[in-house]
């Protein structure tokens, strides 16, 4: 089953069991993945779930910055309540690399483009990303790359 066709169900069983704040989160997701395939693919098209998962790892991301500016501006409950908004779109996405993993996966990327200095940080990151198969964020990557490359 695809991520799309998970949240399509999901929200079904959320509009049943009458969890407004699930349905409303499910809602976006499915709105912004239609969305996504419309401009990508046209009417009649499907997003892969590589794809998918970036268009909800972006809702994450804009969710994490109103957060920001949710706690600057001292709204403490707008903030929670996009924290909990992450929770539901964080079972969509899979597990994330741990240090250890991510510290292996760059090693690997670096022996893998024969990089020897930061000029070639395009390469690796290129390499890592792949590897990486959207189980970290690029600034996280980025960040390990650069201490690693000398």
């Amino acid at each position: 089953m695809t991520i799309q066709d998970q949240i399509e169900v999901d929200l079904k069983d959320a509009m049943r069991a009458k969890q407004a704040e699930r349905l409303s989160v499910l809602r976006m997701a499915k709105s912004a993945l239609m969305n996504a395939t419309i401009e990508k693919y046209g009417a009649g098209g499907k997003l892969s779930d590589p794809e998918a998962l970036v268009v909800i790892r972006k809702q994450v991301k804009q969710r994490e910055d109103s957060i920001a500016g949710f706690e600057t501006g001292g709204r403490t409950d707008l903030a929670d309540k996009e924290r909990r908004e992450i929770e539901i779109l964080n079972q969509y996405l899979p597990k994330p690399l741990s240090d250890e993993e991510i510290k292996a996966l760059v090693q690997d990327a670096i022996t893998e483009s024969k990089a020897t200095s930061k000029a070639q940080l395009g390469q690796v990151m290129k390499i890592a990303t792949e590897k990486a198969a959207g189980r970290v964020d690029g600034k996280t990557l980025s960040q390990y790359v650069r201490e690693k490359l000398p």
